[in-house]
């Protein structure tokens, strides 16, 4: 089945008014053009710019109807069906007499066939002609198309100029055509002939490049924010027992197999500081696939129901990004349940628990959060994540370790320095406090020209600040306590 294949059974039908909402004009005026030649009908395009002229060739615009009172009034009285396409149309519908006027033209369909096709990116059918009206989609494009597609660009881009050779690698090719699922065809041609024409390649640096583009497409209002670049992640310090749990569902979840059992997601429990975000960020890196964080204080929105629909559309980016790993990063904040959101955070909790239920993507969800017990009891049931793990503070080895990849992340040789007595020192600091005391440590080495960096610059700074289990003493025996018979240590 194709879009023409769809508009013609559409347009068999005695349906006098069609709504499209896309951004792809040019392709819907095409598609159109075909149909017009087909059916025997002329063709009608209409702007506020130019006002209304024929699309099937290059004639004049009547610039005179450009008022859309005018152009409507034109089309009512007109004894000649057709088709008119009406761009842009939807700032006018607020307008009773708009609203009349089609449907008066709609009414009177069976006598003279005019059919009215509204185009714009939103369209809000008025409830006077709803029953007159039908809404159309464009299919997005599929894997066989997009393969089509990169050909065709290939070719385009080889005959544009002598003996260009075009140069692809077939896994990078064939990554390409997997991660420009969920994007209309027109913005999947722009960004294939713009990685080609970089350098007359497909390599997989461009499927980087046009995944972090096709998120900025999918999410432009920034709700959603994207990280490609995981795989460096999967190399942090601890977290064996989650790195071993997610290595053995890492073929499940990439798996395209109609009948596997995908897992779902994690809950990730610990203090605050304690490295949930690290281990999020680690789970993608060992999945090796893109990670997005939802960003619950750019979802709420003043006017009633906003805030849900920012939530659905978020899923959605998230549902055309797949397979990812999708982060809702301190979860209770945003799905506290009070008196004084009238009902919201009651409504995003239906919409998150139906979603995460019914979703068929690719997605694993990882929450974090530092209060298990601000959640509501339904979200953290058994069935709504397959796990729930506890990331603590780091012993003694992994305390070790983090100093090592801090220090070789600042171009310094982590043998020169006693690790085990800064291990020693640092008991009790989480792997961002223990990163802070290295940091602070380099800017008094650099203050201080006579002194290089070395281990009692760093047992200094330790020395100096208080972990972070004496801060947070209090939190972190309630939360051990809670985690201890309830999660399974990350």
């Amino acid at each position: 089945m194709t879009d023409l294949h769809d508009l013609d059974l559409i347009l068999r039908t005695e349906t006098p008014v069609l709504l499209i909402e896309s951004l792809e004009e040019k392709r819907i005026i095409e598609l159109f053009s075909r149909l017009a030649i087909q059916f025997a009908l002329p063709l009608f395009c209409w702007t506020m710019t130019d006002g209304l002229r024929r699309a099937e060739y290059d004639a004049r615009p009547q610039a005179d109807l450009a008022e859309p009172a005018e152009m409507l009034r034109y089309i009512k009285v007109s004894s000649q069906s057709g088709i008119y396409l009406l761009l842009d149309f939807h700032p006018f519908l607020d307008n009773p007499l708009h609203v009349r006027l089609i449907k008066e033209i709609a009414l009177n369909f069976s006598e003279v066939a005019r059919r009215l096709v509204l185009v714009s990116h939103a369209l809000e059918s008025p409830p006077e002609f709803r029953h007159l009206s039908a809404r159309f989609s464009l299919r997005l494009p599929n894997r066989s198309r997009l393969l089509t597609l990169i050909r065709e660009e290939a070719q385009r881009w080889q005959h544009a100029g002598p003996r260009r050779a075009f140069r692809a690698n077939r896994k990078a090719v064939d990554r390409l055509s997997r991660t420009l699922l969920g994007v209309t065809e027109s913005d999947a041609r722009r960004l294939v002939r713009n990685a080609i024409h970089r350098d007359g390649a497909i390599t997989e640096s461009d499927v980087e490049e046009i995944t972090r583009a096709k998120h900025q497409l999918l999410s432009p209002e920034g709700s959603i924010s994207f990280e490609y670049d995981t795989a460096s992640f999967a190399e942090v310090a601890g977290l064996e027992n989650l790195k071993a749990w997610i290595d053995l569902r890492r073929e499940p979840f990439l798996s395209d197999e109609p009948h596997t059992e995908r897992p779902r997601g994690i809950m990730l429990l610990g203090v605050q500081g304690g490295g949930k975000s690290l281990a999020a960020k680690a789970v993608a890196g060992l999945f090796g696939v893109p990670l997005l964080r939802l960003d619950f204080g750019a979802l709420y929105n003043k006017y009633i129901g906003e805030t849900e629909r920012n939530l659905r559309e978020s899923l959605k980016t998230a549902e055309v990004m797949a397979p990812c790993v999708l982060w809702l990063d301190e979860i209770e904040k945003g799905l506290s349940v009070g008196n004084s959101d009238e009902g919201t955070g009651r409504r995003i909790i239906g919409t998150l628990l139906t979603w995460m239920a019914e979703r068929k993507a690719a997605i694993f969800l990882v929450a974090t959060s530092n209060d298990i017990k601000l959640l509501p009891p339904e979200l953290v049931r058994k069935g709504r994540f397959d796990e729930i793990f506890f990331v603590d503070l780091p012993n003694t080895n992994i305390r070790r370790e983090i100093l090592r990849i801090h220090l070789t992340k600042r171009g310094l040789d982590p043998d020169d320095f006693d690790l085990d007595q800064l291990a020693a020192l640092s008991d009790g600091f989480s792997g961002a406090g223990i990163e802070q005391a290295v940091v602070s440590a380099l800017y008094a080495a650099r203050a201080d020209d006579s002194a290089g960096l070395g281990t009692q610059a760093i047992a200094t700074e330790l020395q100096r600040t208080q972990p972070l289990s004496v801060v947070m003493d209090v939190q972190i025996a309630r939360l051990r306590a809670w985690a201890q018979h309830r999660t399974v240590p990350a």
